[in-house]
């Protein structure tokens, strides 16, 4: 307990009078500092009092409105007072507010002599990932004479959970698919434990099959079908380039493949479908987990997709340029340059013959030999290319050490089409392919500023996507911001275009 400024005064008072009483013997005045002292004196019994009653009956909330949030989320806090007992004393109540949560201003509020109960709420951001306790309220007490300050009430926890990308979009041409990312039917039936169909008895079924109550309550032997338990066999490739790095904090391209990919890695654990990750980098496969039980593989393929980071490159990165088919290509490197892959022997990739043939096409000087030269030039040139092409070279090594026929998941983006082409077209020879696309307009910071242009631009983009899903046994679907595509969608609708 501690005297106000009042309470001061008021004791500095009695203190003076009774130093005039002595020097001016005036017992009058002495007897006037001995009746400021005793009031003083009870005003202190009345405060312990009434504060030992309102501590007593005092009730004191902190609520936030979530408990679990993101980092950088916004929440209202609600700080809420009620006392049971009346007395004299003001009570001003400030917030344990974590020091890990932002607000503007403190949350506090204040319960005059005679008021029950009051409330406020602010909104608090909170910045920093992990588990924060709130403090104790802090209530001062006061009667204008004296003040004193304690900490009560219940302490709530917050826990705050590491950025994630925002609201994903995954489907086609603006359309969200509604299935879960990887799931999958048999397609025929057999022994299992998922009913395919109830059926009329055949001669060749077995007793075992027979539905003995479908055949009393139709009084002719019928029969269940099942459906046969199958594994699909399922290959994550996982592009983490520079140019996948295109994109705010935590809200990149790689950041939203990524999540897509857990989930379908997530899915292929619960259907204990065999699971299999190559992740490759600007300089070739940097990661690879062969196809295994994912009861095996899972926990490796998870922890290797979320360390992923974009790597970096020494040459420019690609960038989105709107071009013919408004779609990004990366820089030639110069030693792909025809003028001096021509003067190089073929590579070993190449058959003998066509070795041997390329190799007098190139000392031949004859008429025939200059008309051929240059196709077979450009063959060789798009051979060099295909071999040093990180993504082909990612999913020709982990299709070709794979057994069997696979489903192919390629998580990339738009920036480098012909390389995707040709990747694709070759992964979908071993079974079926899902190309997850993430669009360059739909990431770059700045992207949305002129959206009559990011719409042309995503035009070209989903012919692109379209072009991939006219092969056989393709999927392509497109990942993006959700708000971001509804933004670029909503302005298509209002000039009248139509993705």
């Amino acid at each position: 307990m501690h005297p106000t400024r009042r309470g001061w005064t008021v004791a500095a008072l009695a203190v003076v009078l009774a130093v005039l009483a002595v020097v001016f013997a005036r017992p009058v005045v002495l007897g006037g500092a001995v009746l400021v002292g005793a009031w003083l004196l009870t005003q202190q019994y009345r405060f312990l009092r009434d504060l030992e009653q309102t501590t007593d009956t005092l009730s004191i909330v902190q609520s936030p409105a979530q408990t679990t949030v993101h980092t950088e989320s916004e929440i209202p806090v609600t700080l809420t007072a009620t006392r049971e007992t009346e007395t004299a004393l003001t009570l001003e109540i400030t917030a344990g507010l974590p020091v890990g949560a932002r607000t503007t201003e403190p949350i506090s509020v204040t319960l005059e002599p005679g008021t029950e109960r009051t409330d406020r709420t602010r909104t608090v951001t909170w910045p920093v990932a992990g588990r924060h306790a709130f403090d104790a309220a802090t209530v001062t007490a006061t009667d204008g004479l004296f003040r004193e300050t304690i900490t009560t009430g219940p302490t709530p926890t917050v826990t705050v959970e590491p950025p994630t990308p925002r609201t994903l979009h995954v489907g086609e041409g603006g359309d969200r698919i509604a299935a879960s990312y990887g799931t999958h039917g048999t397609e025929r039936s057999g022994s299992g434990i998922e009913l395919a169909e109830l059926r009329e008895y055949v001669p060749g079924d077995t007793g075992k099959q027979i539905a003995w109550k479908a055949t009393a309550r139709y009084g002719t032997p019928y029969v269940r079908e099942y459906e046969a338990e199958t594994d699909r066999r399922t290959l994550l490739v996982v592009d983490h380039r520079a140019a996948l790095g295109t994109g705010a904090r935590t809200e990149a391209k790689l950041d939203s493949l990524r999540e897509v990919a857990l989930s379908i890695a997530g899915t292929a654990r619960r259907l204990n479908d065999p699971l299999g990750l190559v992740t490759v980098g600007d300089g070739g496969i940097t990661g690879r987990t062969g196809l295994a039980s994912p009861a095996v593989t899972h926990g490796t393929i998870r922890r290797q997709l979320l360390d992923l980071e974009p790597t970096a490159t020494s040459e420019p990165p690609a960038t989105a340029v709107s071009g013919r088919d408004g779609l990004s290509s990366p820089p030639r490197p110069a030693d792909r340059s025809p003028s001096r892959i021509r003067g190089q022997k073929p590579n070993a990739a190449s058959p003998a013959d066509a070795q041997q043939s390329f190799g007098d096409l190139e000392k031949g000087d004859d008429a025939f030999s200059r008309t051929l030269r240059p196709f077979y030039a450009d063959r060789q040139v798009y051979r060099e290319q295909a071999s040093k092409d990180p993504l082909y070279d990612a999913v020709r090594t982990g299709v070709t050490n794979a057994q069997g026929r696979l489903w192919t998941v390629i998580c990339t983006d738009d920036s480098r089409p012909a390389e995707l082409r040709e990747t694709v077209s070759f992964a979908r020879r071993r079974g079926n392919v899902m190309v997850l696309l993430a669009p360059t307009v739909l990431y770059e910071p700045g992207g949305l500023a002129d959206i009559e242009r990011a719409y042309d631009r995503y035009v070209s983009f989903e012919e692109f996507r379209r072009e991939l899903a006219t092969f056989d046994n393709v999927t392509a679907l497109e990942v993006g911001p959700a708000d971001r595509l509804a933004a670029i969608l909503d302005a298509g609708r209002s000039t009248g275009g139509r993705a």
